[in-house]
C-alpha cells in the first residue's frame, strides 16, 4: 500500500537534473498515483517545470535551495560544508519524519556519507551496503556490498546477508531466497578469513536463512543464488565488469548486423527477439541502488540515467518502504539477540 507515502527527492543531483528529476516522478506518479514528493532545489527551475509535469505536480511540493552537491565533491567536504544543499536537506527530511525515504541521482559517494551521518544505522548495522538487482537466467539476483565498503569483516558479510535475504522477500517477492558469498571457489577452504568467517556464522546463526554456500563469478549471471554476497571492492568490479560487458556486445551485435545487407535482412528477421533482449538487459530496468542498514530509505539512482530510469529508482524506494523493509530487517536482527524459549511440556 503506498497511501500516504511520501518521499523526497534530490532534485539538484545527476547529470541532467533538474528535468530528468520532474520528468522521471511524473512517470512513477503513473504508478504510484498516491504518493506526495518533496523537492528540494531551486524553486525557480523547478516550477515551470512542474507546470508540465500533469496530474503529477499536485503531488508535488517544493523545498527551495540554491546550493547542490557537485560530481566532484569530496564525502568529507560536503559533510563539512554541504547541509543546506538539496542533497543533504532531503536526506534530513527522513530523518525528521517528514518523508518516508529519499532518492537521489548525485554524487554516490557523498549521498553514502550525509545518509549515514544524517540517518544513521539500523540497530545491530554496522555499516550500511550498496545493493543492486542483476538480470539473470532465472530472474533477478540483489547482490551487496556494490562499493560502500572496500574492505570488510566477517561480521559485515553476514549482516549483509541477512539484509540481502530481507530484500528478495519482501521486495522481489522470493519466499525462501538462497544466499551464496562470491568467493574464488566454491570449496569450503577456499578464499580469506572473512569469507569462510561469515560463512560459518551463517552456518550457526539459527536463522531461518537458506545458506547455498560460496558461488563464484559466473555463478552471477546464471541466478545460482538469489542474494549475492561480496565486499564493496570486489562488488564493484563485478558491477563494472558487467556493465561493460553488456556494452561490448550491444557494440558487437551493432557492427555484425551493419556489415552487409544479408547481415542487415538477418536482423529484419530477429529484430522482435533482440528487442526483447534488449528490454531484458537494459539498465534503466534496474537502476536505483539501494543503501541497505540505513535508519531510513534511501535509493541512488545513475547520474546519467534518463526519466524512465529515474522513475524506475523512484519505484525501488517506494517498493522498500511500502514493504516495511527496515522494520523487517529490524527484526531478523532482533531474533539473533533473543535465546530460543523452550517449548512447554504437554499436559
Amino acid at each position: 500500500m503506498t497511501a500516504g507515502v511520501i518521499l523526497s527527492l534530490d532534485a539538484m543531483g545527476g547529470d541532467h537534473a533538474p528535468d530528468v528529476v520532474v520528468e522521471g516522478l511524473r512517470i512513477a506518479h503513473e504508478r504510484f498515483p498516491d504518493v506526495q514528493f518533496l523537492l528540494f532545489g531551486d524553486g525557480e527551475r523547478l516550477t515551470p517545470l512542474l507546470e508540465k509535469a500533469g496530474p503529477a505536480a499536485a503531488m508535488c511540493s517544493i523545498r527551495h535551495t540554491d546550493q547542490a552537491v557537485t560530481n566532484e565533491a569530496k564525502p568529507s567536504q560536503v559533510l563539512r560544508t554541504g547541509r543546506q544543499t538539496s542533497m543533504w536537506l532531503a536526506a534530513e527530511s527522513v530523518a525528521k519524519g517528514e518523508a518516508a525515504g529519499v532518492v537521489s541521482a548525485g554524487n554516490t559517494g557523498a549521498l553514502m556519507a550525509v545518509s549515514k551521518f544524517v540517518l544513521r544505522t539500523l540497530p545491530g548495522i554496522d555499516r550500511p551496503a550498496i545493493a543492486g538487482l542483476f538480470p539473470t537466467e532465472r530472474g533477478e539476483t540483489v547482490m551487496l556490498d556494490l562499493g560502500a565498503n572496500v574492505e570488510c569483516s566477517a561480521n559485515n558479510l553476514f549482516e549483509f546477508a541477512v539484509m540481502g535475504e530481507v530484500f528478495a522477500r519482501t521486495v522481489l517477492g522470493v519466499e525462501k531466497p538462497n544466499v551464496g558469498i562470491l568467493n574464488v571457489g566454491a570449496e569450503d577452504l577456499k578464499g580469506n578469513d572473512a569469507v569462510r568467517g561469515a560463512a560459518n556464522t551463517l552456518r550457526q546463526s539459527g536463522l531461518p536463512i537458506r545458506f547455498h554456500g560460496f558461488v563464484e563469478g559466473n555463478d552471477i549471471g546464471a541466478g545460482t543464488v538469489d542474494v549475492v554476497v561480496t565486499d564493496g571492492f570486489t562488488g564493484n568490479i563485478a558491477l563494472k565488469t558487467a556493465e561493460g560487458t553488456v556494452k561490448l556486445y550491444s557494440h558487437l551485435l551493432r557492427d555484425a548486423f551493419g556489415s552487409s545487407i544479408m547481415a542487415k535482412l538477418g536482423y529484419l528477421l530477429a529484430r522482435r527477439s533482440l528487442t526483447k533482449v534488449k528490454l531484458r538487459t537494459d539498465p534503466r530496468r534496474y537502476n536505483g541502488a539501494m543503501f541497505l542498514g540505513l535508519n531510513g530509505i534511501a535509493v541512488k539512482s545513475h547520474g546519467g540515467t534518463d526519466a524512465l530510469g529515474f522513475a524506475n529508482a523512484v519505484g525501488v524506494a517506494i517498493e522498500l518502504i511500502s514493504q516495511g523493509f527496515n522494520e523487517r530487517i529490524k527484526e531478523e536482527l532482533g531474533r539473533l539477540s533473543r535465546p530460543e524459549q523452550p517449548q512447554a511440556a504437554n499436559g
